[in-house]
């Protein structure tokens, strides 16, 4: 048990000394040579180099090839951008999520696609707290059998898409999930034409959702609201009038990200 806490103990410190190194970078004007950083931060130039080489592998530190010097690069502000643009996102879109889930009383998700995948931002659970195993707030689900994850690959190319496969595959959630490149390409081709867009029983037996697109001041597919239900909820939910609805929240919510479609 003493040698467990140890090593964990230790882990921790390397990622203080990781952001040690960072922080330090981040405040500085220009590259800096290593041995400036090691004395600075009073660590060994040996375990500067080790975490630096570690940084750069990652793409959050590169170094001038002239001097040698080490700087930060753009994917700190990237990922600072991320959480920013989906915290505003959050806030602005989340009274239309507790609206829909008001007016239908099913579980309604916001989601925004992140490497490859769905990540859920908000989630308000409905009255009986019916909702699938992967729509809690941070979870990530497969852009190919989830509602939100069609609508988010409407901005993408097939070669995009071609990517995809080969990095995630098409896994088989279910019998109704779509496995092949051929269906799923037919599969976006009708929810660009409906523009929204069903998972039935793709990824859960038992649980349906129809998802609309959210769209920013470019036309681009930012996010997409989602409501889900056991399957014969939802055989009642999913009918002309409440499409209408759903579209007309999800225009409303397209507007306030300057979207004039």
């Amino acid at each position: 048990m003493e040698e467990l806490k140890e090593k964990a103990s230790k882990k921790n410190q390397s990622v203080e000394k990781a952001f040690a190194i960072i922080e330090y970078l981040s405040t500085k004007q220009g590259p800096q040579r290593l041995q400036d950083i090691a004395n600075d931060l009073d660590m060994n130039s040996s375990t500067v180099i080790r975490f630096l080489s570690t940084l750069q592998g990652c793409g959050y530190v590169d170094q001038e090839r002239e001097t040698l010097k080490y700087y930060l690069t753009y994917k700190i502000c990237f990922i600072a951008n991320k959480v920013s643009s989906n915290i505003e996102l959050r806030d602005v879109l989340r009274p239309y999520v507790r609206e829909i889930a008001g007016a239908l009383k099913e579980s309604v998700c916001l989601a925004v696609e992140q490497d490859m995948n769905v990540v859920y931002i908000e989630v308000v659970p409905g009255p009986d707290q019916m909702i699938k195993t992967m729509q809690r707030i941070g979870n990530q689900a497969p852009l190919h059998c989830t509602g939100v994850g069609k609508l988010l690959l409407l901005n993408h190319s097939e070669g995009f898409i071609d990517k995809m496969i080969e990095k995630k595959g098409l896994p088989k959630f279910t019998d109704y999930t779509i496995v092949t490149k051929q269906l799923l390409l037919q599969e976006l081709e009708a929810v660009r034409r409906l523009d929204y867009a069903f998972d039935n029983e793709e990824c859960e037996i038992g649980a349906r959702c129809i998802s609309l697109p959210i769209r920013d001041f470019t036309g681009k597919v930012v996010a997409g609201i989602s409501v889900t239900g056991p399957s014969f909820r939802m055989d009642e939910i999913i009918n002309p009038d409440n499409i209408d609805y759903l579209k007309k929240i999800a225009l409303e919510a397209s507007r306030k990200l300057g979207y004039e479609g």
